[in-house]
């Protein structure tokens, strides 16, 4: 008997002739443009963004499905009167337009609920403020090697909404799960994986804990047969497990744990009532840094139910970096050159460093989401022969580090550029022989760039054209 989604089946049949509004036209949204108007809806399209400033293709498109559209800073004085919102992640659900609209009755979703909700196979989401996009990738790449059919989506890969009338029971959709999708979901995934958090993204978020109760949320909807991956060493998301519904699952860097994965040295082990069975050594991945080796448990406690420990271990021994992570560029006159561009915030740029023994050239600074960037600044002086600083962020950098060098009666080199371009050939001039140059920004890229990938790949060209 072949497979119905009834659940996809009632939403095509709600959706029809109904009135829809689809708030911003990013990556998430742009797939519902044609989806929506295959399933008959009215759609207005609201995009806070200038009309010159949307692709002309879009706009052709919104003409000729006959869609309404509304564009710049007040569009969402028109949001009235709708069945269903469909808002961008960054259009957070606390917005007062939103709010007034729930209230008279219209559903408030997002791509990602709205798929989680008609998925007929399992989910294992993933979020947290450092580590969420290798921990994702390595999940789908252990799910792969046991010969599973998978969908990876959410904050990475394709908007996976249009893709569930070709899913099955027995598939697995594995998403990376930002604050901002979680926030105001009513759905967990049945696996679900917070690998630490720290403050972040606090320019948008009212405060730290609008923050972590959103990332609560990947698991505060599942059911008593589900599963939670929680970091133990994070002092929130170790205390995540008294509120958990479903099994808790921890992974430590720091405890010897009676149930769990740990990082133990440079070894990975599983431990079941005591009895710690080794897995996996440092030299056996590729990837590099203790931060990859915690992914990699976690990654494991994840898959743990579903994959052979044997086939998760092969899976790990093949995989290579995700873009932008610590991803190695090229060497030039026996220095290393790496592409660290994801590392948006000070406890990522903090794992950059860990991962590396030589003396490094950093290159950090971009926008400014209000972040400390105090934890930083003795791991810099410690580990770093010169720091290059771009962007809004460059101040706050340079005091903290300059405060740091006092406080320890050490000096470091440090300059302020203007240009990317311009810190690619300092960091040329400044480093020697088995030295590792890092850009690691510790910053967002808004300031300077379309995205921590537009600032990334700027970076490799940069550098392969020395």
């Amino acid at each position: 008997m072949s497979f119905e989604n009834e659940k996809l089946k009632e939403f095509n049949e709600y959706i029809k002739f109904r009135k829809v509004a689809i708030l911003g036209l990013g990556v998430s949204n742009l797939p519902l443009l044609d989806t929506m108007y295959g399933k008959r809806a009215k759609v207005t399209v609201f995009d806070e963004r200038d009309k010159t400033k949307i692709p002309k293709e879009i706009i052709k498109k919104i003409e000729n499905y006959g869609f309404t559209a509304y564009f710049g800073k007040n569009c969402l004085e028109n949001l009235k009167g709708f069945d269903m919102i469909f808002r961008s992640p960054s259009c957070l659900p606390t917005r007062p337009e939103l709010q007034q609209e729930e209230n008279r009755g219209a559903i408030v979703t997002t791509e990602i609920e709205m798929l989680m909700k008609m998925c007929p196979c399992q989910v294992i989401g993933v979020t947290g403020s450092d580590g969420k996009t290798t921990t994702t990738s390595l999940i789908h790449a252990i799910l792969q090697k046991a010969g599973y059919r998978t969908f990876l989506g959410g904050n990475i890969g394709t908007p996976l909404f249009t893709k569930l009338p070709e899913m099955m029971p027995e598939d697995i959709v594995v998403l990376e799960l930002s604050s901002f999708q979680l926030m105001g979901m009513a759905i967990s995934p049945t696996i679900s994986v917070i690998t630490n958090i720290t403050p972040n993204h606090l320019n948008i978020h009212k405060d730290y804990e609008e923050y972590i109760e959103a990332k609560k949320n990947i698991f505060k909807y599942q059911k008593d047969e589900d599963i939670v991956v929680l970091n133990y060493d994070n002092e929130i998301t170790k205390n995540c497990a008294k509120e958990a519904i479903g099994k808790v699952v921890f992974f430590s860097h720091k405890e010897k744990l009676e149930n769990g994965f740990i990082v133990d040295g440079k070894m990975i082990k599983e431990c079941e009532d005591g009895v710690r069975k080794h897995l996996l050594d440092r030299s056996e991945a590729i990837l590099r840094g203790s931060h990859n080796l915690e992914n990699i448990a976690t990654a494991m406690a994840a898959t743990k139910t579903l994959v052979p420990i044997e086939k998760a271990v092969e899976a790990i021994k093949e995989f290579k970096p995700v873009e932008h992570r610590i991803e190695f560029v090229k060497e030039i006159d026996q220095v290393k050159w790496y592409n660290d561009s994801a590392s948006s915030s000070p406890t990522r740029t903090l794992s950059g460093l860990n991962a590396f023994e030589e003396d490094i050239v950093l290159i950090a600074g971009g926008y400014d989401k209000n972040l400390d960037y105090h934890p930083l600044a003795k791991p810099i002086v410690d580990k770093v022969k010169a720091l290059l600083l771009i962007g809004q962020t460059s101040g706050k950098i340079f005091d903290v580090v300059k405060e740091e060098t006092e406080k320890q009666g050490k000096n470091i080199d440090i300059y302020m550029c203007e240009s990317l371009a311009q810190t690619v050939t300092l960091a040329k001039k400044l480093a020697t022989k088995g030295n590792v140059v890092l850009f690691s920004p510790a910053s967002a890229s808004f300031d300077m760039f379309k995205d921590f990938a537009d600032r990334g790949n700027q970076f490799k060209s940069l550098v392969k054209a020395i």
